[in-house]
């Protein structure tokens, strides 16, 4: 027997009530996860589960910013993303303001298509993904990064950043990454170091730091020109400052 119409209204409603409802759950989960992330670190990503899954195991040690090397705070904006400092997330206003603008160095966006914000988002709450699940998680990066800048900040999006980014097989964070390829804490990494690390970057399975991949070897000493580009800027400097 066919729903009469008055059915049908209270199915529609009880059907977009219920659907608000869901919207309502995840917007309120994703702003709780982003307000506990401003002073607690992810105990595991999606990544880093997908990692152990493929076998690579899982080696991170978060470390607070104090305890992060200068060094790889600057390679990580002159490789990554330049204009971090000043932009929004996205980088889609502030190119013109930061090459025409008084007293500023010039300086280029670097690290592909995404903002250190929009990886800091992606690496946090979202999945790494290929073809058409890249392009459906595009939506909700771009609300968890928006969510970040207005949260976190930015010395916060880039502490988080330094301790959550895959930077080898298995390797999470520079802390991790220190230990691995050079046996010593974060915090005592030379620029040359840093620059390795970071050259190692955006695919840190392929791009090895030890043994040095041509790719490398080929991309560090670029990095740490740049570095000498930015040292002395006084947006960088105030950024990676430590209190």
């Amino acid at each position: 027997m066919e729903e009469s119409p008055k059915k049908k209204r209270r199915t529609g409603k009880r059907i977009l009530r219920a659907v608000f409802l869901a919207i309502g759950i995840l917007l309120g989960a994703s702003l709780f996860f982003v307000l506990v992330g401003k002073w607690i670190y992810p105990p595991l990503t999606m990544t880093q589960v997908g990692n152990m899954m493929d076998g690579y195991g899982l080696h991170k040690t978060y470390v607070p910013w104090k305890d992060i090397s200068r060094n790889v705070k600057l390679a990580a904006l002159a490789s990554e993303d330049q204009l971090f400092p000043e932009h929004g997330g996205f980088d889609w206003h502030s190119i013109d303001k930061s090459l025409n603008g008084p007293k500023k160095k010039k300086r280029v966006r670097g690290g592909g298509a995404s903002t250190i914000s929009q990886q800091t988002a992606k690496n946090a709450f979202l999945w790494q993904g290929t073809g058409m699940t890249r392009y459906i998680r595009k939506v909700p990066e771009f609300y968890f990064t928006q969510l970040i800048e207005w949260v976190w900040g930015k010395q916060r999006i880039l502490e988080v950043y330094l301790n959550i980014i895959e930077m080898g097989p298995g390797i999470f964070g520079v802390e991790a990454a220190s230990e691995t390829y050079f046996h010593k804490h974060a915090r005592d990494l030379t620029r040359a170091e840093a620059a390795q690390i970071i050259a190692s970057l955006p695919n840190p399975k392929k791009f090895t730091v030890k043994p040095m991949s041509h790719r490398v070897s080929w991309r560090y000493p670029q990095i740490m020109v740049q570095m000498d580009n930015l040292d002395g800027d006084e947006d960088v400097d105030a950024l990676i400052k430590t209190p």
